[in-house]
């Protein structure tokens, strides 16, 4: 199998709303089907005994669909991308970060997008199992749950720049 067939395509819904990636060789197959519409294309091709054509990488669905938003899951590896790898306290960058409870557990902290971050180790370390209050640290910004929209935006690769005013981010000049 080509490898052009496992290249990401975004779906949208017909409202233009993203919806998820899937997989070039579905997105052939609902283009084939005719249940999409075929916005832009990567440059890549594939091949059969009589038949060329380029691989989609931006579909539209023909018929809206109501879609019930997944929750992203909860991970070390979703919260270390939600706060792109810069430790919450004291805005370092590193991709060996740790993960921070904001109220410890011993002090009814909980398992939660909302209390936990990505943290250095020097920042983890200092903080250990006290509350900020106690020890004057401070959060560069207050953690939430990712969106959807979010996660598509974490997909992206510089073949994808296609995606970008679909999924509502800047054209780079």
């Amino acid at each position: 199998m080509s490898n052009n067939l496992n290249k990401k395509v975004l779906l949208l819904n017909q409202s233009y709303q993203p919806l998820m990636t899937v997989e070039a060789k579905r997105a052939i197959i609902l283009s084939f089907t005719d249940k999409v519409e075929v916005l832009e294309r990567y440059s890549e091709q594939v091949h059969s005994v009589s038949l060329s054509i380029y691989v989609p990488s931006v579909l539209r669905l023909k018929e809206y669909v109501r879609f019930n938003k997944k929750r992203i899951p909860l991970s070390r590896k979703n919260i270390l991308q939600r706060d792109n790898y810069i430790c919450q306290y004291c805005k370092a960058k590193d991709k060996l970060m740790t993960i921070d409870h904001i109220i410890p557990k011993h002090k009814g902290g909980v398992d939660s997008w909302e209390n936990l971050v990505a943290a250095c180790i020097p920042c983890n370390t200092t903080k250990g199992n006290k509350l900020l209050k106690d020890i004057n640290m401070q959060l560069i910004k207050k953690p939430k749950i990712p969106s959807v929209l979010f996660n598509i935006q974490n997909e992206l690769s510089i073949s994808q720049s296609s995606w970008k005013p679909y999924l509502f981010m800047k054209e780079k000049n």
